[in-house]
């Protein structure tokens, strides 16, 4: 529900911190004011790319910001927020894609909406956002059509997929619901030329979006017997990285063709932070593109169990020899050999060493909704060093903290001036 781009205020920078946050608050008040307070809940970091996007191409005026009122997630502070049709469409896509949320955790009948009566009134809550988000598309021009049937296909795709089945097909009805919203903004900004470009870079991001969230619920998945892309197409992480690298590339290349007024915000959500969330979905704290070293050609660790082809970390196929890292011998730092730290005395071995943590499960769905909440209304979102999310229970990071990161990153990969 939260996204994917989780950009840190250090990368931001104070000037584009405050655009950022004026978009997400004008993206929780168009929810409110529109469809009422409980809709702010469908509130996401990805939802709110479409209010950028628009503002980023259209030419300023003097109503395309508002004075908000106090409010508790910004320590009661008044504020400069966005408004206009890109919060309104922003609205309408999230509304329909936390619809289509909902209705998937009932379908694998996740916590409390395994009870009927529970599901029930889940259905009439998914049911009534998919109405308002006809609606406000509607008012803005944009049918949310396309994104119900993308998501009506997504069933049917899953039920059909297994090993063999390439993962672009799985991920095609995100990457078509994505491209329509992405291209949408161009009308409304009045730059219908940008629009084949930005479907382009939508349906990237959208295959992104798909491709990380895989990968982070893998472990999960796996335990609690859930459906997931990558293990029921038979996909390795190694493959995974190649095509979240490719969709990046792409995305990069796809927003040199828009026209921008003010772009510094848009490029850097959509190619610097977004390149840090597929680092960190993946382990990883190098640039994207292919380098050599110890982590591998990606630097994000050894290579998945069933990698084909040749071993390119010495020893024999197997793994074995002491030229292998990744192998058996006694100086794998990764396990396997005796004194590694998965052989006998490391963790989980048979030295009575410390078991490695197991991943908590996912809350259901109002129960994430009760600790979204508390979240909320103690600022962990906005001002924590971290948090645990409120439906998928992993740690993030509160879009205000001061954090230790590297500031100086590099950025080679995307050599521009929109920085």
């Amino acid at each position: 529900m939260f996204g994917i781009v989780r950009p840190c205020s250090h990368h931001l920078g104070e000037g584009l911190k405050t655009q950022w946050m004026a978009h997400l608050c004008g993206l929780c008040l168009a929810l409110r004011k529109d469809h009422g307070q409980f809709s702010r809940i469908v509130t996401n970091y990805d939802g709110l790319l479409i209010s950028v996007l628009t503002e980023a191409q259209a030419e300023r005026s003097t109503d395309w910001r508002r004075t908000a009122g106090p409010c508790p997630l910004r320590g009661m502070r008044t504020a400069s927020v966005a408004q206009g049709e890109g919060a309104r469409l922003a609205a309408a896509v999230s509304l329909v894609l936390a619809s289509a949320k909902v209705r998937d955790h009932m379908a694998d009948g996740d916590g409390l909406l395994a009870r009927k009566p529970v599901a029930a009134a889940a259905r009439r809550v998914a049911l009534g956002w998919d109405r308002a988000g006809a609606r406000a598309g509607a008012a803005v021009g944009f049918d949310t059509a396309v994104l119900v049937d993308a998501v009506d296909r997504q069933t049917g795709i899953e039920a059909l997929a297994g090993p063999g089945t390439s993962l672009l097909t799985v991920t095609e009805p995100t990457e078509t619901a994505t491209a329509a919203a992405f291209a949408h903004t161009a009308h409304i900004a009045g730059r219908p030329g940008n629009a084949a470009p930005l479907a382009e870079a939508g349906r990237l991001f959208g295959r992104l979006a798909h491709l990380l969230d895989a990968v982070e619920d893998q472990a999960a998945d796996a335990e609690a017997g859930a459906w997931n892309p990558l293990t029921a197409t038979g996909t390795s992480l190694f493959e995974a990285r190649r095509l979240a690298d490719d969709a990046l590339h792409g995305i990069r290349l796809a927003l040199h063709d828009v026209e921008f007024t003010d772009k510094k915000l848009a490029h850097l959500l959509l190619a610097h932070e977004l390149r840090r969330s597929v680092d960190r979905a993946f382990g990883s704290t190098t640039c994207s593109h292919a380098q050599s070293g110890p982590g591998g050609p990606q630097g994000f660790g050894p290579p998945p169990s069933g990698f084909g082809g040749p071993n390119p970390y010495g020893g024999n196929p197997q793994g074995g020899g002491a030229g292998n890292p990744y192998g058996g011998g006694s100086g794998n730092p990764y396990g396997g050999g005796a004194g590694g730290p998965v052989g006998p005395g490391g963790p989980g071995g048979f030295g009575g060493g410390p078991a490695p943590e197991q991943p908590k499960g996912r809350r259901g769905f109002w129960a994430g909704c009760g600790m979204f909440f508390v979240v909320c209304c103690t600022c962990q979102m906005c001002c924590a060093e971290s948090y645990e999310g409120p439906w998928s229970r992993k740690k993030r990071e509160g879009c205000c903290h001061n954090c230790d990161c590297n500031c100086n990153g590099c950025d080679c990969c995307c050599p521009c001036d929109g920085c």
